[in-house]
């Protein structure tokens, strides 16, 4: 299976990504999940990442949006297709959707044109599940603002109405493909938001379970 993980900055992408890959599992006979984040993963996706994140750089939308693809097709080609190949589970911190919802919405390049873009880099692997974590913007600042790193990349000093217009789009993508998509209340302890992840996903919450 292969579960990707998307919401604003803040939201609680990242820990719950690693929860869910960690989870305790019965027996040895399959590989843990793998776990990666977007941009990242390979060698080239790493050195992107660091320019696509870097505060003190000005991208163009359409060459920072085409550096996100590029990070992607190699991961793709690279990491993730292979493992889904052997059978292995794969969980993504961020995917395409975030693509769609940065650039084609919060950059103005537009949801559909991006959508096609991102088809074309990814050439046929999706998710099977996306699970969207919803967090007022306001609360998913003050979240990294108390880590004390909100505000510290590209994106995320574009400001609260920049993650607003995110936020609206992702709400909008999972409204359109409601089988793929689940929508978890990403408030509370991270605790208290796995459980709910492993609900929607319907996977036993128990020690040892396995889904």
């Amino acid at each position: 299976m292969f579960v990707t993980f998307e919401g604003i900055d803040g939201a609680g992408k990242s820990t719950q990504a690693r929860l869910l890959a960690e989870r305790p599992r019965v027996g040895a006979e399959t590989d843990a999940p793998l776990l990666l984040r977007e941009p990242g993963g390979t060698p080239a996706g790493e050195r992107l990442r660091e320019i696509l994140k870097d505060p003190e750089l000005s991208l163009h939308p359409r060459a920072e949006l085409l550096l996100f693809l590029a990070a992607r097709a190699e991961l793709v080609e690279q990491v993730i297709r292979p493992a889904l190949e052997t059978g292995r589970d794969v969980v993504c911190d961020r995917f395409s959707d975030s693509t769609v919802a940065y650039q084609g919405a919060g950059r103005g390049l537009g949801v559909e044109f991006v959508q096609r873009a991102c088809a074309d880099a990814v050439a046929g692997c999706v998710p099977d599940r996306t699970v969207l974590l919803q967090l007022p913007v306001a609360e998913a600042g003050e979240r990294g603002a108390g880590r004390g790193d909100f505000g510290a990349d590209r994106f995320e000093r574009e400001g609260a109405a920049f993650q607003a217009t995110i936020a609206g789009c992702f709400d909008e993508l999972a409204a359109a493909e409601p089988e793929r998509f689940l929508v978890v209340d990403g408030a509370g302890e991270p605790g208290e938001v796995h459980e709910r992840v492993l609900a929607g996903l319907g996977l036993d919450a128990a020690p040892g379970g396995r889904g």
